[in-house]
């Protein structure tokens, strides 16, 4: 795994899911590698052995968690970056074992992503058969009795969305062509997410919708927070790419995640000033990927200390997406709070200078 650019969650925690597996005593549900409870610990964390994987509400995973020891799927949503895809992953590797049973929605999703296609070479030549049949991640996931992950359910066509619903409903997958059907097995379930504000959406079928228990993914409710999460996130993203060792300035981190809470919210952090917001979601994980990117242009080309000179070229491109209205909001916050505040002044040169 040493030359894998990104493992998988099972993989890169298999150590943490092994400790937990062996001190878990209680009762775990049909096909779950572990209980409820130790799911939940290897989300969280447990300030020792455990590291965090998700930072928010504790009542949000444990609903999450209960919702997949039910008969219904999970629906995790929120706005870009608020940690979905990295939830779900998550979920699937502590409960199953495997996070890979993934269908990716896009406006160009197939209805054999949900349910399944043909080796069409086969079909040809031998006529419809199991053998000539190829499994979607869904109907994969219902004869292992696994999770099955379905990444921006909302991207995906209305009538493939709709395919989900007998599998939901009757945990049953009809294959008509060969007079056969396939039946979940314990443990089967879903996690979808969905960002409704986003472009290009389709809306849920209120009969879809009923068929899964919707969990609302929060930003972070306070800078501190906000500034945790993008410290462990830029840490972890450094070692996995073998960026050379940097100093990473908290305080510029938090000049980041500043920047990006205010052009968000629309307001300065003491609530006194008003700022206009940009086009784009200004999101956590853009954030992360500034800085980042802050982080390698620092080991590469300075002097391994993170300025606000790495940072600020990324933080216009993430501002900037529309040139011609945000680049007018962004110099307007850049003259009336970023110039204005004490201990900012390399920040903001390097900013309006990038610009």
């Amino acid at each position: 795994m040493t030359e894998v650019l990104r493992p998988h969650a099972e993989d890169q925690y298999a150590e943490e899911l092994a400790i937990l597996a062996k001190e878990d005593d209680r009762p775990r549900p049909p096909g779950w590698r572990l209980s409820p409870w130790a799911v939940t610990r290897y989300i969280l964390g447990d300030g020792d052995a455990i590291t965090p994987k998700y930072i928010g509400p504790r009542r949000i995973v444990e609903v999450a968690v209960a919702t997949l020891a039910t008969d219904r799927a999970l629906l995790l949503l929120g706005l870009p970056g608020t940690a979905k895809t990295w939830l779900s992953e998550h979920l699937a590797a502590a409960i199953s074992g495997d996070s890979t049973l993934l269908v990716q929605g896009t406006a160009g999703t197939a209805e054999e992503a949900v349910r399944y296609g043909w080796n069409y070479a086969r079909l040809l030549a031998e006529g419809p058969s199991r053998a000539a049949l190829t499994p979607s991640p869904v109907m994969r996931a219902m004869e292992r009795g696994a999770l099955a992950r379905i990444e921006e359910l909302t991207r995906m066509p209305s009538d493939v969305q709709d395919a989900l619903i007998t599998v939901l409903s009757e945990k049953t997958l009809p294959i008509p062509e060969l007079n056969e059907e396939v039946q979940a097995r314990r443990g089967f379930n879903v996690i979808a997410t969905a960002n409704d504000r986003d472009r290009g959406v389709n809306e849920l079928s209120s009969a879809l919708r009923r068929r899964f228990n919707t969990v609302v993914l929060p930003v972070p409710a306070t800078l501190e927070e906000e500034v945790d999460i993008v410290t462990r996130r830029v840490a972890q993203l450094g070692r996995s790419l073998a960026l050379p060792q940097t100093v990473t300035a908290t305080e510029e981190i938090r000049r980041v995640v500043t920047v990006f809470r205010e052009l968000r919210s629309g307001v300065t952090e003491d609530g006194r000033t008003k700022v206009k917001s940009p086009s784009g979601t200004m999101s956590t994980a853009e954030a992360i990927s500034v800085l980042t990117n802050g982080v390698a242009m620092s080991a590469h080309f300075g002097d391994a200390v993170l300025r606000p000179s790495d940072v600020a070229a990324g933080i216009v491109g993430a501002v900037v997406q529309d040139p011609v209205s945000d680049r007018v909001v962004w110099r307007e916050y850049l003259e009336t709070v970023v110039r204005e505040r004490k201990g900012w002044e390399d920040f903001y040169r390097a900013c309006r200078d990038a610009g």
